[in-house]
């Protein structure tokens, strides 16, 4: 499948929540590395899209995604949750940093790719 075809389907899912448009909004950012007319393949979407980083955590970690506390926090978090952590300035919970957090966020946002991809192939049978 297309990665301009996948970055369409992306712009047509329904989000109900802060949480689901924030692992949307990284599926289209790991996308937009990519050329528009390259192909993915289900069997490689992953790693294709961990951009050379062995796991999600390295992946946020080693600063392939936003490194700032108060940008992760505001593409996640609801008005609330946002007051609540000061912007991203305490951390989000007592088990995680927020790199942890986007680390999980990235790799639910790879899934709903690899879930787009599979979906569409299935159908094109």
């Amino acid at each position: 499948m297309l990665v301009s075809t996948i970055v369409e389907a992306l712009a047509n899912q329904r989000t109900r929540s802060a949480w689901e448009r924030g692992v949307v909004a990284y599926a289209e950012s790991m996308l937009d590395e990519l050329e528009p007319e390259e192909e993915l393949y289900p069997k490689t979407i992953e790693k294709t899209l961990l951009n050379g980083a062995p796991s999600w955590h390295d992946y946020s970690w080693g600063g392939c995604a936003l490194i700032y506390d108060a940008d992760i926090a505001e593409r996640l978090c609801t008005p609330s949750e946002l007051r609540k952590t000061r912007n991203g300035q305490r951390r989000p919970n007592a088990q995680e940093e927020w790199l942890d957090v986007q680390a999980r966020a990235c790799f639910q946002a790879a899934q709903l790719v690899k879930r787009i991809v599979c979906t569409h192939e299935r159908s094109a049978s």
